[in-house]
């Protein structure tokens, strides 16, 4: 399901306008990116977990060559599904 589609489908659920829906669904994104980004914790109880994790500086190997590399330290969004959409999704 792309965005468009995502968009139409909670639309006809939630009897709004595609309009309105793109407008949430856009200000949903910027509400997350600027919680991730304060290094704070997106959390919807039993569907979704979004949190950031701090990767170390690592070596590596350059897959062409094989010589040993540094892979810088980095941060990451990590998703953790909820119980009840893992439940859900398992038919459960």
């Amino acid at each position: 399901m792309n965005k468009t589609e995502l968009i139409a489908a909670v639309a006809a659920k939630s009897d709004l306008t595609k309009k309105d829906t793109e407008k949430f669904l856009s200000a949903f994104e910027d509400v997350v990116t600027e919680a991730l980004v304060a290094n704070q914790k997106v959390q919807m109880v039993g569907f979704l977990t979004i949190d950031v994790v701090t990767r170390a500086e690592r070596e590596g190997r350059n897959p062409q060559t094989g010589k040993p590399m540094k892979i810088a330290a980095s941060k990451a969004p990590r998703f953790k599904v909820g119980k009840k959409l893992k439940d859900a999704v398992n038919g459960n």
